[in-house]
């Protein structure tokens, strides 16, 4: 059975809250569940993890690197932009990794437009909401 981490980065706690004309009304309790789901239709396991802080992602990306994982989602918020030391542990880890983002990033501002962390990504996954992460679940589970 392959096993598949979902990260999510700062704010993404919030989803729901937090700018809902952006992100939608969805919480990350709900995302998760759906997710749960579809994994349990593609008889895998999924492990979810989300932290507002750039080294508790970085860590657990490196403890997750010795457990066997098959693939991760990660959806680094706005450290997307700014983190080399989370491109950096992304690419150190050895996991094929899909990076998500719910909203449109080319479309948001322009300091949203590069990902710093999408190049050690196997694939990018941006603007279609919730329904990218079932998109990169399905993905992975099927490589």
């Amino acid at each position: 059975m392959k096993k598949i981490a979902i990260l999510n980065g700062p704010n993404l706690n919030r989803l729901g809250k937090r700018e809902p004309e952006i992100y939608g009304t969805q919480t990350l309790a709900d995302v998760e569940e759906q997710i749960r789901d579809e994994a349990t239709a593609l008889c895998c396991r999924v492990d979810f993890h989300q932290s507002n802080h750039e080294g508790e992602l970085i860590d657990k990306i490196a403890e997750m690197a010795d457990q066997e994982y098959s693939g991760m989602i990660i959806n680094p918020g706005g450290l997307t932009h700014t983190s080399v030391a989370l491109h950096d542990a992304i690419a150190g880890s050895n996991i094929p990794t899909v990076e998500v983002h719910i909203s449109n990033i080319q479309r948001r501002e322009d300091f949203r437009h590069q990902s710093v962390t999408a190049a050690a990504c196997i694939g990018s996954i941006s603007g279609l909401g919730v329904q990218g992460y079932l998109l990169a679940l399905r993905f992975l589970v099927g490589t």
